[in-house]
């Protein structure tokens, strides 16, 4: 079993930065692929950014691309998303989720979430 918390949302003006952190419990955190999604008012959670279980490989939704960087660090169980030239529209619920397996996934079916840090852009 696998538990997360995520850490580092606010409130941040357009063009600014952010760095997300999510904690993971559990000994077996490398075996993991993860991945960043949001949630904006109204609208269905979408992928952000994914990662392979050893940092390997990366998947990137277009609206963040050159923007955004998710990293992770295996030995402090923990995954980064870090926001750059933040806009308006990056708005939302951002949820951290693991998933079992070696590949990078970008759909909804991972297996543990965490329960979402708020991020607002303000214009």
């Amino acid at each position: 079993q696998v538990q997360l918390v995520e850490s580092g949302g606010g409130l941040v003006q357009a063009g600014g930065s952010l760095t997300l952190s999510c904690a993971a419990s559990g000994r077996t955190f490398s075996s993991y692929a993860m991945g960043w999604f949001r949630q904006a008012p109204g609208k269905e959670r979408d992928v952000v950014a994914a990662i392979r279980w050893n940092g390997g490989s990366t998947y990137y939704a277009d609206s963040v691309k050159d923007r955004f960087t998710i990293s992770r660090d295996n030995a402090k169980n923990t995954v980064y998303l870090q926001m750059n030239r933040l806009k308006p529209e990056d708005t939302a619920v951002y949820y951290c989720a693991a998933k079992a397996g070696r590949y990078v996934y970008t759909t909804l079916d991972y297996e543990h979430w965490g329960p979402g840090t708020q991020v607002t852009v303000s214009s």
